[in-house]
């Protein structure tokens, strides 16, 4: 689900470690059912070459946790428990639910324009505001050319350290994709673009008055006491407890420590939101259960679109309005959204009634798409064996 750049792999770190410890597995030997399900397959996630893996799976039943591998590899401390995490692009889902909130309230329409909203700014290289509906922005149908080529042109080391300070406005953003042509003309074809929530992180300030961060907190965390989940913005600093990233920018190349983010592209209404697995999967599951947005807006929110297959999606997967849904190979699928960034990816998924509800990270990334794909398939694995365990 993540939020693709083409210029690193779509998973994982490469790393050999199948040495690495699993935490839980030297704690709890004798584990069975659900638990000793969902520790397999941290393990087998681990064994691929990632770093730390955490997991975090709600049912009726209770929450089972997991972890797997080292915290970082300085120490080897264990991986957190519950810790802070980077939920990069799954913060699109919080955006879009705001969104769809405003859009019950009658204040906005999924069928209005761009250019009705925010004149003038969608415009150039053959852009055209006019054309691109809010439900475009939201169900990456808007063609709209995605801005972190811009900020990150050379995938290299040197880069992610010269440039990780810097930031930039969401007009700044928005400028540098106006650059390039749309890839299609709106609502005729499916490609994700960061640009899209920077520009719906604009329009819930331009309608409210009050930031999105501002609208996130008082509409979402705090009605739902997701008292660990944040907006920081621009600060680059994840609270403790948290487990250390580990990104390789080039085949056969370092691990190279990227907790601090790189905040040309994690620091929007597009994938800069920080938090727990544990808030995570509440969230999930109350968005799941209608507790955040009425039933028309819920109904919006899950009608979907094909997303292609060279995507680097599993086959068959369709995105809605900030919330993609996946086939589950025992019938029926999930609903959620991923996140990654330089070293991390994250996995928020639940069943469509809400049920079962899990959170999986993978602290790092690999440059080799061969291990990336076998990663990839193993964090894949891992939901779709937890989400079909009627236990």
């Amino acid at each position: 689900m993540i939020f693709r750049r083409v210029w690193l792999s779509a998973a994982v770190l490469a790393l050999a470690v199948s040495s690495l410890p699993s935490v839980a597995a030297s704690a709890a030997p004798r584990l069975s059912g659900t638990a000793w399900s969902v520790q397999r397959d941290a393990d087998a996630l681990r064994d691929t070459g990632v770093t730390g893996v955490a997991v975090r799976l709600e049912t009726p039943r209770g929450a089972t946790t997991a972890r797997s591998g080292v915290g970082d590899l300085v120490t080897d401390r264990p991986v957190s428990n519950d810790g802070y995490l980077r939920l990069g692009s799954t913060t699109k889902t919080f955006v879009a639910t705001v969104v769809l909130q405003l859009v019950g309230e009658k204040r906005i329409s999924l069928d209005q324009t761009v250019e009705q909203l925010l004149p003038g700014v969608v415009s150039g290289t053959g852009n055209d505001g006019r054309t691109i509906t809010v439900r475009d922005l939201l169900q990456h149908t808007s063609g709209l050319s995605d801005y972190i080529y811009d900020v990150f042109p050379d995938p290299s080391a040197q880069t992610y350290f010269a440039n990780r300070w810097r930031s930039y406005q969401p007009e700044e953003l928005v400028a540098l994709a106006m650059r390039h042509k749309p890839d299609f003309p709106a609502g005729t074809r499916w490609a994700y673009s960061n640009t899209n929530y920077v520009l719906a992180g604009m329009i819930i300030e331009k309608v409210t008055g009050r930031t999105w961060e501002q609208q996130v907190h008082n509409r979402i965390l705090r009605p739902l006491s997701l008292q660990h989940t944040d907006t920081p913005g621009a600060k680059p600093f994840l609270p403790h407890p948290h487990t250390a990233n580990y990104q390789q920018f080039a085949m056969d190349g370092p691990m190279v420590d990227t907790t601090i983010p790189y905040r040309p592209f994690d620091s929007g209404a597009d994938g800069s939101m920080t938090g727990t697995a544990r808030d995570l999967n509440r969230f999930f599951t109350a968005l799941a259960n209608g507790r955040l947005l009425k039933p028309a807006e819920l109904a919006a929110m899950r009608t979907t679109v094909p997303v292609p297959q060279d995507s680097g999606h599993p086959a068959g997967t369709r995105d809605g309005l900030g919330l993609f849904f996946t086939s589950l190979s025992c019938g029926g699928g999930y609903l959620g959204h991923g996140g990654s960034g330089f070293g991390y990816v994250i996995r928020a998924a639940t069943t469509t009634d809400g049920r079962r509800t899990i959170t999986v990270s993978a602290h790092s990334r690999s440059a080799d798409p061969q291990i990336a794909a076998r990663q990839e398939d193993a964090l894949r694995n891992l939901i779709d064996h937890a989400l079909c365990r009627t236990t």
